[in-house]
This record gives C-alpha cells, sequence and structure tokens, in this order.
C-alpha cells in the first residue's frame, strides 16, 4: 500500500472513529482487516495529531447538529433493508449486508427454529428527543438573546437612570 493510500486510509478512520466512537468499526469502515482492526485503530490512535484530529471533528459534529441529524432519521427513515434481510431464505453474504441501510436497527436475532428477530428503534422515542433538544435549542437561544440585549449599551436603561 501505497503512503499516499495508508494516509487516505488514516484519515478515513479518523472521520469514522470521530462519528462512530468504536475503534474496530470505524478501523473497518476505513478499509482495514477486520482481523486486524482493532490493533490498527489503535495504532492510529497513539499518535497524538490524529486523537485530536478525531476530538476536533467530534466537536464539529456535535456543533453542526450531527445528533439532531440521527435522530432524525431514526424517526423519519425507512426500513426497507431490514424487512428485506428479515424475508431473506438465507443469509446473504457478507457484501450485501454491508451494503444495506441497517441505521434503524437495534437489534437481531436468529431463534432455536431458524426464525430472524429484528428489532428497530423506537420512533416514538426519537421524535420525543427531538422535540427536547429543539426546545432545549429554542429555549437556549432565547436565553442568548437576552443575555445580550441587556449587556449591550442599547439593551441598558432607556431614561438614563
Amino acid at each position: 500500500m501505497s503512503e499516499r493510500d495508508l494516509n487516505s486510509q488514516k484519515n478515513a478512520f479518523i472521520c469514522n472513529f470521530a462519528m462512530l466512537g468504536d475503534v474496530e468499526e470505524a478501523a473497518v469502515k476505513a478499509g482495514f482487516p477486520r482481523e486486524t482492526a482493532l490493533r490498527d485503530g489503535f495504532g492510529i490512535l497513539k499518535n497524538s495529531a490524529c486523537r485530536d484530529r478525531a476530538a476536533e471533528l467530534r466537536k464539529s459534529a456535535a456543533d453542526s447538529g450531527a445528533v439532531i441529524s440521527g435522530l432524525r432519521r431514526l424517526a423519519f427513515g425507512n426500513c426497507r433493508d431490514a424487512v428485506v434481510l428479515a424475508f431473506a431464505e438465507e443469509l446473504p453474504p457478507a457484501s450485501v449486508i454491508e451494503s444495506l441501510d441497517l441505521f434503524n436497527v437495534s437489534e437481531i436475532k436468529r431463534d432455536k427454529g431458524g426464525g430472524v428477530e429484528i428489532k428497530l428503534f423506537d420512533r416514538m422515542k426519537a421524535l420525543e428527543k427531538l422535540m427536547e433538544l429543539e426546545t432545549t435549542c429554542d429555549s437556549r437561544d432565547k436565553a442568548n438573546e437576552l443575555i445580550k440585549a441587556l449587556s449591550s449599551p442599547e439593551g441598558g436603561d432607556e431614561h438614563g437612570d
């Protein structure tokens, strides 16, 4: 693997780690072999510049509303791929499974009889959390506006008392 490809893979790992918070999953998504993904990921995180970059990206994602985006995806996303997986006669190959959008899936179990149970995240809970976050953000914005108005010279006492 060339140095450029390795740097690209490291950058992909850092971005995935910032979003996922899981070393092994981030390394696999970045293209590292599953067998060595955990070791490779921790190897990258030994570098303080890589850790700092991941922390920067995590903060940026939080500031940009990644949590709200994720909750919206849970609340309004589709579950077509989960249904396809549940009704498949046989387990699809790994390459097919990796291409499925299973974001809304919280749990998959195979019972003793060979059946498959797929649990999805609760859409109502996601909507409730969205409401809470948006209410909190609105309240915070209003409080910040009030503080700004009170602390500005124009927002002071109109009568000059």
